[in-house]
């Protein structure tokens, strides 16, 4: 991968702010862990030789009642297993789609002050990553639709 995505950038996030707020959005996450996590030195798990997934998954254990407490719930996950049409180079560890129950939510979670001290182990585990916002739609019978 050439380009790595941890954060969205800040023209992405002014695109969210300004989407449709009092509706129920889902993300689509991707994720690339890193072999091994990378915590800043002043971090109590600097040093310990956690893997990228580790650091992930205790991201996710550490912020779940957050992530709860604004709504939020996850609708999908799945174990990705080859790139069957893209970039090999965009091979994905994780996948899942995450629900909350409209943009304010997601807003509110990621500004949580305590979500934001433990986003580190996000940002300690991910390698590269996919975040896209889907707005809900009746699916029709054939694809696409």
């Amino acid at each position: 991968m050439s380009e790595a995505y941890i954060d969205p950038d800040r023209q992405a996030w002014e695109i969210f702010k300004s989407l449709p707020k009092d509706e129920p959005i889902q993300m689509l996450n991707l994720v690339k862990v890193k072999p091994l996590a990378d915590y800043p030195a002043d971090h109590p798990d600097h040093g310990k030789g956690l893997t990228g997934l580790d650091a992930y998954r205790a991201y996710g254990r550490t912020t779940a009642h957050i992530f709860a407490r604004v709504g939020g719930r996850q609708v999908w996950a799945g174990k990705p297993q080859v790139m069957v049409t893209g970039p090999q180079s965009e091979a994905w560890d994780l996948a899942f789609i995450a629900e909350y129950p409209n943009s304010g939510a997601f807003i509110e979670m990621v500004r949580d002050p305590e979500y934001r001290e433990l986003v580190k182990h996000r940002t300690a585990g991910v390698a590269d990553s996919r975040l896209l916002r889907l707005a809900k739609v009746t699916p029709g019978e054939g694809f696409g639709e």
